[in-house]
This record gives structure tokens, sequence and C-alpha cells, in this order.
């Protein structure tokens, strides 16, 4: 008896792994087909006017060049620390009475720098090579009122700043002006794939897939400027107009959309007037 089921147990081990080599034995072919589908890629971008600007410039003293770094005297430092801190509260104070809000402005802390600096040559045509310290402090205004720029670099250039880096524009609120150009990029895509489907005498489905193939990027344009002349009598000078130009962003997306055949969609409206 103990041999026959032993055969029994064999006989029903074999059938099941039989039919567990039969199911994955089933050809691809008689697998359900993927339905098909249209993919859309679409870019847009919108031009923003900035609302925001941000002002770099710095201010520089620096001590007499001496041979050896280590002879400048602690007084000579001390010198053209208190010039280089007066300026700095004269700046501020000028762009105060254009009308800028204290916290606009920001004066950075006091950086020092080692220098060289080439002497004079002697009639022989050798030249010494002098040291001296410059002392540096940066300045960042930020403007929420473009109306002030004019004044502002008009503050700026009479403080006499060393340098003015630049002026770079921005937005307030970035991430209304990037939805703007994410939803244009969509609609992008939405409209090429309608236009497409009835073209071919398809009906879109519902979306399958979205993706994003470019994050929306800033593309900030130089400004420009020109000085007019005003011909009126009472003009006091040269005027400037200071053009910041415009802001693009870009977004780019891949959007893909099932197809319903006639097949489909007939079968649907069957369905439904069997529901009603």
């Amino acid at each position: 008896m103990k041999p026959h089921f032993l055969s029994k147990a064999r006989l029903r081990h074999s059938l099941a792994a039989g039919a567990l080599f039969t199911l994955i034995s089933i050809p691809l072919a008689q697998a359900a087909p993927s339905p098909p589908s249209l993919h859309v890629q679409a870019q847009s971008s919108v031009e923003v006017a900035p609302d925001k600007a941000t002002l770099s410039a710095r201010l520089w003293e620096k001590t007499p060049a001496l041979s050896n770094l280590e002879d400048t005297d602690s007084d000579e430092l001390t010198a053209a620390r208190e010039r280089l801190e007066r300026r700095a509260s004269e700046l501020i104070n000028s762009m105060e009475d254009s009308g800028l809000e204290r916290d606009a402005i920001s004066a950075g802390s006091l950086n020092i720098y080692p220098e060289q600096v080439q002497a004079p040559r002697s009639d022989n045509g050798d030249g010494e090579t002098l040291q001296r310290t410059r002392l540096e402090r940066p300045v960042t205004v930020e403007l929420t009122d473009l109306d002030q720029l004019g004044d502002v670099l008009d503050a700026l250039m009479g403080a006499g700043v060393n340098a003015l880096d630049g002026v770079q524009f921005d937005l307030q609120d970035r991430d209304a002006a990037t939805d703007e150009a994410m939803v244009k990029a969509l609609e992008k895509a939405r409209h090429k794939a309608e236009l497409m489907a009835d073209t071919l005498d398809a009906d879109l489905g519902h979306v399958q897939r979205i993706e994003e193939t470019q994050s929306p990027i800033f593309q900030p344009r130089m400004m420009s400027m020109r000085a007019e002349s005003s011909d009126s009598a009472d003009a006091k000078g040269p005027s400037s107009e200071y053009r910041p130009g415009t802001i693009r962003i870009e977004a780019g997306v891949n959007v893909e959309w099932t197809l319903k055949g006639p097949t489909e969609s007939d079968h649907q409206d069957t369905d439904a007037a069997a529901q009603e």
C-alpha cells in the first residue's frame, strides 16, 4: 500500500508541474494587445516683465604700497577702514534720500585682500614689486519698484562706487510665472493631440502618461540704456532711460493618450444605452 500511495503523490506533482509549465508557455501573441496610443511633445514659453532688480556694487580703500606687506602701519589700516566706513555710510544715506527703504540696502561685511603693485622701473630697467592691502565692502540693493532704478544708479555713481557689478532682474513671484509656462505647454500638447486625432478620424481616450521634459527656466535679458537730450529749455541735461526687457520662461512636456477606435466607441455607446 505504501508504494501505491507514493505513486499517486508523484502523479499529482507531475500533473501540477505540467499545468504550470503550460501556463508559462502561453504565446505572448495570445495576450491582450495594448491599446493604440498617441504620444505628443510640446514646448511653450512666456515673456514676463520683471518686477524686481538687484544691484551689486563694491567700495574699497587701499593702504600705501610698500616693499613688504608686514611694514604696513596699523594706523594706515585703521585710516583706510575709517574712510571705507564713511563712504559706505554716505552711500546708504544718499540712497535712503532717493526714497529707498533701509531694509532694501545691504552692506556686506569687511573683506581684506593683499595686492601686488609693480613699482616704476629704474633707469637700469629694474622694477620692484610692492605690496599693499585692499579693504572692500560689497553693497547690494533690492528694488521692487523699477521706476527707482535710475535714481539708485545715480546715487551709486554719485557716491563714487569703485565697481558696479551689474543689475540682475527677477520676479517677485516666480511660481506664478512658471505655472503659466507649464499650463501653456500642456494646452499646446492637448491642441496638437486633438488636431492629429481629428485629422486621422480617431478619438482621444484618457491620458496614460505625463512627463516634464524641460523644467521651467529663466532667461533674463540684458538691460539696455539710452541717453537722450531734451530740446526743452528747462532741461538740466541728458536723461537716461533704462529698459530691463523681459524674462523668458520656457517649459516642455510629453503627454501620451490612448486612442479609441470605432468599435470601442460603438461598444461604449451600446453599454450606455443598455444601462439607461
